[in-house]
């Protein structure tokens, strides 16, 4: 039965930069997917393409492109992004730039549009559209003017479309993450619409791998177990025709792939286990059988998946006010007692100032005294030295501004032992939210082109 080798070597925009480059170079492999984009990505991005056009985009990949380009075309392996972002087009010109500046020619390149519908919300509110908020009901209609991106998540189809036209590299913007590795399989086994097990196989192999080294022992619970960590192996799922597929990495590298490193990720961002709900299917995890296939390889197989749903989900993030933090650390003796007594010297000074935050808009934390794990374990009575963390947030970026000229004065009007002040004073950033909505699938329209290059 013929075999594809699909992996992942981008979990998330700051991801190793090398390990797209080792997957390429480590062994055999035909697709490399990589996912930059996480729910706020874009509004990032947003705003470096308000200020220069040419941007919004991953430019990351760029020097992955700049590494590895002569090797994967030599080699054939093709290329799945959403590094395109908000602006794929722009992403593709600098590919031919690098493709120019390598003496390379004939470079394919396919852009997938069509995700990005920001500018068209009025139009569809009006048109009775309601894009309400599906964690809280809310009509998006009286925030719609402070929305920065919006983004319905497109399917694995118009990937599929892009490497029928012959891509060798898929610009994506908002595509699910699954898709990088769904629409490989699609392409190669011809699977139809409504092939529905075997489209929910490519999406939990897309899920065990769009987190990158999480399924082959990054972020792992026993992660004493886990073999040369530092040069942990990105994962690799070798897909049959059939749905089956295992779960690998290359030899040599560390890392490593059980039934429990796979199981770990299958849980990842789960709600409904046998709703797993993707533009392409329904995936029904609890259907999921997973075996040891040998060292560093896990089976998974007897998928079963249902139809997709009549709507896209919309990802879309609005300016919610600004926020800074700061922290120092203080030391010696009865350090807890001396970190609580600055930060209340913090906040009383700031009301002296008339500047006032709510309880809900400040934060105060103690690293080393169990603020990552509250009530969990037992605290340390005397550390010899914390760190405190404030934090605040509000509508008002001079409030916010205000805060950041209190902490440095704690060197020398605060409590003794405080250290570790560095980076200047705390300046104000926008507070992006996350607004998740639903838009009929008819209202959405994929657009796809394939440019070839010539040096």
């Amino acid at each position: 039965m013929k075999t594809v080798r699909i992996g992942n070597g981008q979990g998330f925009w700051g991801d190793n930069v090398d390990a797209p480059v080792e997957l390429v170079r480590g062994g055999p492999i035909d697709y490399v997917g990589m996912d930059y984009l996480a729910e706020v990505t874009l509004s990032i991005m947003m705003r470096q393409k308000r200020k220069d056009p040419d941007q919004g985009y991953a430019t990351d990949f760029i020097d992955f492109i700049r590494r590895i380009l002569p090797e994967a075309l030599e080699r054939n392996v093709r290329i799945l992004t959403n590094a395109g972002g908000l602006n794929p087009r722009a992403c593709r010109r600098r590919i031919f730039e690098v493709a120019r500046e390598l003496g390379l020619s004939g470079v394919r390149v396919g852009v997938v549009e069509g995700d990005d519908v920001h500018e068209r919300l009025p139009g569809l509110i009006a048109a009775g559209h309601p894009l309400a908020n599906m964690d809280t009901g809310e009509p998006l209609a009286p925030h719609v003017d402070r929305l920065m991106s919006a983004n319905a998540y497109l399917g694995a189809r118009p990937v599929v479309a892009a490497l029928a036209k012959g891509a060798q590299i898929v610009l994506c913007g908002r595509v699910t993450d699954t898709a990088l590795a769904l629409a490989p399989m699609i392409h190669e086994f011809g699977w139809g619409e409504t092939d529905w097990d075997r489209l929910a196989a490519g999406t939990i192999a897309g899920h065990i791998l769009e987190c990158g080294a999480q399924c082959t022992g990054g972020n792992y619970s026993r992660w004493w177990e886990v073999p040369d960590l530092w040069n942990v192996g990105y994962p690799i799922a070798e897909a049959r025709e059939d749905g089956s597929f295992v779960v690998t990495k290359h030899d040599g590298t560390g890392g490593m792939v059980t039934v429990d490193t796979v199981a770990e990720q299958l849980l990842y961002e789960m709600s409904q286990p046998d709703r797993y709900i993707t533009p392409d299917c329904i995936a029904d995890f609890t259907s999921i059988r997973l075996a040891q296939d040998g060292p560093d390889r896990v089976a998974v197989s007897g998928i079963r998946g249902g139809p997709k749903t009549p709507f896209f989900k919309v990802s879309a993030s609005y300016l919610a006010g600004y926020k800074t933090s700061g922290q120092i650390t203080v030391s010696g003796p009865r350090a807890i007692a001396k970190a609580h007594l600055a930060a209340d010297v913090v906040w009383r000074r700031l009301e002296r100032a008339g500047v006032t935050f709510p309880p809900e808009n400040r934060s105060v934390e103690l690293v080393g005294a169990g603020a990552c794990l509250p009530g969990i374990f037992p605290p340390v009575a005397d550390p010899p030295e914390v760190v405190l963390r404030l934090g605040v947030r509000d509508a008002d970026p001079g409030k916010v501004a205000r805060f950041g000229v209190e902490l440095a004065p704690l060197i020398t009007a605060g409590p003794p032992g405080v250290t570790g002040f560095a980076g200047g004073r705390p300046k104000p950033q926008e507070v992006m939210a996350y607004w998740p909505a639903l838009l009929a699938r008819a209202e959405v329209e994929d657009r796809i082109e394939v440019t070839v290059e010539e040096a």
